[in-house]
């Protein structure tokens, strides 16, 4: 008697939760000051003892451009679709590098932060999702580059964009760029628990995907028998829309958008799902 009255005063039960289905999105909200201070600590960490600070946020899209302009226009005489090929190549970059660190970085949280996991709780998706909105406070420092080249353009070069309407689908493009990310860096993270080479891959293979997406070429230039490779990627819709938004050169396409949209559901449905049943045992195989 005594012991049962003892389980009856108890304010708080915490029980194991088997299903995969148990998603702890209130604990998510619950936890949010925990999910900020992951992004802060993420942010401030990346040039907290480098010499240039934050110039590195530009510096390396710069870089990048300035390497492609050399190489894929004056060199291999690659299309820009009519664009300044300065424009056209760090519209690509400034995207495709929100969209690779995303997946990178969430591809190895549970060997990266292998330690916290195993001391202390909290939902483990708030991880992955710092993350993401670290990278997108970066994202945003680029954006800035991205209007001051093409202001250079407008101010001293006499060029002006076709800008249309079209750009108000640039914040829904982030949230897609980024919710594919997240969605395959889930599930790879889940599977690198088992199978450390896929770490060693995935650098690699994000490379490799950049020349299979529209960054350093046009949708158009591609011939006819090959644009299919491109149609099955999930990013082609979403770089020919920013592009076509910002720039007026690229393509709206609704139906490459809708495949797109579909994906990118499918997989963050499946990757937090194998996360979420991925976390509760990983610490012993990890």
């Amino acid at each position: 008697m005594n012991h049962e009255r003892a389980v009856k005063e108890w304010d708080l039960i915490i029980e194991p939760h088997s299903s995969i289905f148990h998603l702890s999105l209130r604990d998510l909200w619950r936890y949010r000051d925990l999910l900020f201070l992951l992004v802060r600590r993420d942010f401030v960490s990346f040039y907290k003892q480098t010499v240039l600070g934050p110039l590195w946020f530009f510096l390396q899209p710069l870089f990048t451009t300035l390497i492609y302009v050399i190489i894929f226009s004056r060199l291999a005489r690659i299309s820009t679709d009519d664009l300044p090929a300065p424009l056209f190549y760090i519209v690509g970059i400034v995207a495709w590098n929100y969209f690779a660190e995303c997946l990178t970085k969430t591809s190895t949280v549970f060997k990266d932060n292998a330690n916290m996991f195993g001391k202390v709780y909290f939902p483990r998706l708030i991880m992955p999702l710092s993350i993401v909105m670290s990278n997108l406070a970066k994202f945003a420092v680029q954006i800035i580059l991205l209007v001051l080249v093409i202001g250079y353009y407008i101010l001293f070069k006499n060029y002006h964009p076709d800008t249309n309407l079209y750009i108000l689908f640039f914040p829904v493009a982030i949230i897609m760029m980024a919710a594919l990310g997240l969605s395959l860096g889930l599930i790879i993270s889940a599977l690198t628990t088992k199978y450390r080479d896929l770490s060693f891959l995935v650098t690699f293979g994000v490379q490799l995907a950049m020349y299979a997406t529209p960054v350093i070429y046009p949708y158009s230039a591609v011939p006819g028998r090959y644009k299919w490779l491109l149609e099955i990627n999930p990013m082609t819709g979403i770089f020919e829309a920013m592009r076509y938004g910002l720039l007026g050169r690229g393509a709206f396409d609704v139906s490459l958008l809708s495949y797109s949209a579909v994906v990118t559901l499918i997989l963050l449905i499946v990757g937090i799902l194998v996360f979420n049943k991925v976390e509760k045992n990983f610490v012993d195989t990890v």
